[in-house]
């Protein structure tokens, strides 16, 4: 008999529903503000020596939160500089968010946005086709190599857009947090679609290392508040097992077996910790700035 089991993604209003809950669960945005605010200075330092135009490449740039920040770091590196982001996000309704949050920020003055509504790979692919290759003096990728079919590939790709002294910054989920635990041991018991794959912070030296590359790691501490999805019957608790396991109403369809083990394991220190009578689940993320 078929699982009744269906991907997250196959009902995007729900995903939607429960990507902005684990935002406001989690200490994901301001993990990464923080990793802008500290290191993202020193890492973009020589990106535009010399140049009167510098210009950055977002690959799933969303809706753009974490981009202005990055920009506004640029900005104020290279006063005065003229900035050329061009964007990569497949959602439509994204960009529009993008659009209005760039509409509503004041000192953008020097900065040309540029949208491309297609993905990482339907960008490789145009530019293949119109025989073109711009080079980028900063890239992107902060959250998005879940969504693409072949991993080093991607990788390689975008870093040979490189200019001489570029940056490629890849941030996604830390080989150290409870995502790696849970997608280790369930994976396989998950419906995984076409579309989202398991890959983390653990997996990139490996494909880094055997591509020559040159790389800094960072780890940055984040975390989620999951004790609602130990309350039966909470609506918030029931969204987050969702998108802990990327399963569409995982509560009501998971076997009981899969279920019980589930809510064992994150409770278990591989995955989350107990602090203050909440179960604080470990979301750590993996920053990696690759070399020309």
């Amino acid at each position: 008999m078929a699982s009744p089991m269906r991907n997250l993604v196959t009902d995007p209003d729900r995903y939607l529903q429960s990507f902005r809950l684990f935002l406001e669960k989690s200490t994901e945005h301001q993990s990464m503000r923080e990793f802008m605010e500290r290191q993202l200075p020193d890492v973009i330092a020589s990106i535009g020596n010399g140049k009167s135009t510098i210009n950055v490449l977002s690959v799933g740039g969303g809706a753009g939160e974490m981009d202005l920040l990055i920009l506004s770091k640029i900005q104020a590196r290279y006063p005065g500089v003229t900035i050329h982001n061009e964007v990569i996000e497949p959602s439509a309704d994204q960009i529009s968010k993008y659009k209005e949050r760039v509409a509503q920020t004041s000192n953008l003055g020097n900065i040309k946005f540029t949208w491309h509504k297609e993905t990482a790979y339907e960008y490789e692919s145009r530019m293949n086709a119109e025989k073109k290759t711009k080079k980028w003096d900063f890239i992107h990728m902060i959250q998005m190599l879940y969504y693409v079919k072949d991993v080093p590939a991607t990788v390689r790709y975008f870093h040979s857009l490189l200019e001489s002294q570029a940056k490629l910054l890849i941030i996604l989920v830390s080989g150290k947090s409870g995502w790696e635990t849970l997608w280790k041991k369930y994976a396989s018991s998950f419906p995984l679609d076409d579309l989202t794959s398991y890959v983390s912070s653990g997996h990139l030296p490996k494909i880094l290392d055997s591509a020559g590359l040159k790389y800094q790691l960072y780890e940055l501490p984040s975390h989620m508040d999951i004790t609602s999805c130990f309350i039966e019957g909470d609506k918030d608790g029931e969204l987050l097992l969702d998108f802990l396991t990327e399963t569409l109403e995982f509560s009501k369809t998971a076997p009981p077996e899969l279920k019980r083990q589930i809510m064992e394991e994150l409770r278990k220190p591989g995955c989350s910790e107990n602090r203050d009578g909440k179960v604080l689940f470990n979301n750590n993320l993996g920053a990696i700035v690759i070399e020309p």
